[in-house]
């Protein structure tokens, strides 16, 4: 689901509603960075999330992330069940900045959320059940969860799946590295979705706008201080 209502948090005392935002933000911005996010927003997925269950090594999480956001996707959960994690040098090469990331310290909460929202929960998991991953249809409310590097997915998250999945394979090795097995299940999604739907985008004209005023803020690192100036003078009222 779409994590953001019409107004956005500037500090503990000020809202501030997305138009706002957009009309005193957006002229702070290059008219080529404005038209860059108006874009990419344009073209945002949020009917799929991207789940990651007890990943071991972060660099893991961020090369997810990173294809998750080169494709589009902006709707990314981490389930940290792990008690460390393996350190890495490995960034997201700003893709952090771009998706809503929502953090979950157990899988029963994860999941209860995500089928509240309506989610189909799908799991990359090698079993007697499992499908291709081209069999599924990725049109509505889909979550794709992918299991750490050593165990795969929990049993827990097995049992709670809509359907288990695989990538086929024709070589000997059974399985992708997760990196490789995300960002091949992500593309795949986005195609399916465009083939069927005419796009991989998902969001209404408000949720655009909504989500352009958060990058406007993201993107410029002076827009909380300006905004805060501005309600201080009382230019602008809350």
């Amino acid at each position: 689901m779409f994590p953001h209502g019409p107004e956005l948090d500037i500090n503990a005392n000020l809202k501030v509603h997305y138009k706002l935002v957009l009309e005193k933000i957006g002229p702070l911005l290059t008219e080529e960075r404005r038209k860059k996010i108006e874009r990419v927003v344009s073209l945002r997925n949020f009917d799929t999330a991207v789940v990651l269950e007890s990943i071991y090594d972060r660099g893991n999480v961020s090369a997810v992330m990173r294809s998750a956001e080169g494709l589009g996707f902006g709707n990314f959960h981490v389930i940290e069940t792990q008690e460390k994690f393996k350190e890495s040098a490995r960034v997201t090469q700003g893709a952090d900045k771009w998706v809503e990331v929502k953090k979950w310290k157990a899988t029963t909460d994860c999941v209860k959320a995500l089928k509240a929202q309506g989610y189909k929960i799908c799991v990359t998991h090698l079993d007697e059940k499992s499908k291709p991953l081209h069999e599924i249809d990725f049109t509505g409310k889909v979550a794709l969860v992918l299991g750490n590097e050593k165990d795969g997915v929990s049993k827990e998250m097995i049992e709670a799946a809509d359907e288990r999945i695989i990538i086929p394979m024709t070589g000997f090795v059974q399985s992708f590295n997760i990196s490789v097995a995300g960002a091949l299940s992500l593309y795949h999604i986005s195609q399916d979705r465009l083939k069927k739907l005419g796009t991989n985008a998902s969001l209404t004209e408000e949720e655009q706008g909504i989500l352009q005023a958060h990058y406007f803020m993201r993107t410029q690192d002076s827009a909380v201080q300006y905004l805060e100036e501005l309600f201080s003078r009382g230019s602008l009222k809350a």
